[in-house]
């Protein structure tokens, strides 16, 4: 990920990075990968914080770590390749128990592109136990809300007759420093579910839930059911330990 400039804004807050879309950051169609999308939202996520001195090695030693938990976007347009746009994210007020984070990703000219919202869970890297978010006393507590265009994050209703789409197994290229399946994959898990007949819609919405962490070696089976009443496309993955990950699709 090529990133040609980064700034915050006057309140100090919102955090805005400039890009392009490279070949290799597209799909088939040209268009920004659900891979890059996910990789481009957590890795500026990460950046924001950094830039605020709180990388990942002092969120550690503080015992912290942030988790995404679930996202949702709206598509207004998916960039294309070799398209240039800015992407800005900020933390909004947190729930309990998961931190909010706010993504817009617009033309140089200000066009909408992408809007999305997520949920983070902090966690204690040694216990694994959840820590609920008030106590995250490193930076000031959010307190900013606004409406977004997008769908909500939150549980997605999974139909009862899934049907078995796919199956891999998780490779070490997968594998981050979490020891788990990096969260942007998930998005190419996704994307290589899609029914081939539908390769090329134009999707509107997509919201994804991670359960469940996929590890090495682990076997991925992947369920999908098309709901041509709904306009909606669900995709389900599960490893012998339970469901890992639960996305739905919009069009």
């Amino acid at each position: 990920m090529i990133t040609q400039k980064q700034w915050y804004d006057e309140d100090g807050i919102t955090f805005n990075s400039e890009h392009k879309v490279q070949f290799s950051q597209s799909d088939s169609n040209k268009k920004m990968s659900f891979y890059e999308l996910l990789k481009v939202t957590s890795d500026m996520a990460v950046e924001d914080y950094a830039q605020r001195g709180m990388d990942r090695d002092t969120l550690t030693a503080n015992g912290y770590a942030c988790l995404v938990s679930r996202v949702a976007f709206r598509f207004h347009r998916m960039p294309a390749e070799n398209e240039n746009y800015v992407f800005t994210t900020y933390e909004e007020k947190s729930e309990p128990l998961q931190l909010v984070r706010a993504y817009e990703f617009r033309t140089p000219e200000g066009k909408p592109l992408i809007t999305g919202l997520s949920s983070w869970l902090l966690v204690d890297p040694k216990a694994h136990r959840i820590i609920p978010t008030k106590k995250f006393e490193m930076r000031p507590f959010p307190e900013n809300q606004k409406e977004h265009d997008c769908m909500k994050y939150g549980k997605i209703q999974i139909p009862e007759d899934l049907e078995l789409w796919d199956e891999r197994t998780i490779k070490y290229s997968e594998i981050d420093g979490n020891n788990h399946v990096n969260n942007a994959r998930y998005g190419a898990f996704v994307a290589d579910s899609i029914p081939e007949n539908m390769r090329n819609f134009v999707f509107t919405d997509f919201r994804l839930n991670y359960a469940k962490e996929a590890k090495l070696g682990q076997k991925l089976e992947i369920f999908g059911k098309v709901n041509e009443t709904e306009k909606r496309l669900t995709i389900v993955g599960k490893t012998e330990e339970g469901t890992s990950f639960e996305a739905e699709l919009y069009w």
